[in-house]
């Protein structure tokens, strides 16, 4: 499941991505084979983390288990 990561708040991909010209048609995040297909990935600090990318739009998402 993608999550949007802010200092604050867990968001819906949902509550950000629908007004993003990078999203797909549905308004989500353009995901591939596990890949965030608008951002690129970010080191993790620990093993235990998720998988976090930083989107086009500045934004911190990750693929939580």
């Amino acid at each position: 499941m993608l999550v949007i990561l802010t200092d604050k708040q867990i968001l819906s991909p949902a509550q950000v991505c629908q007004g993003c010209l990078l999203a797909d048609k549905s308004g989500q995040p353009r995901w591939h084979q596990g890949k965030l297909g608008c951002g690129h990935a970010v080191s993790k600090l620990t093993p235990q983390q998720p998988e976090q990318y930083e989107c086009e739009m500045g934004f911190r998402v990750a693929d939580v288990k």
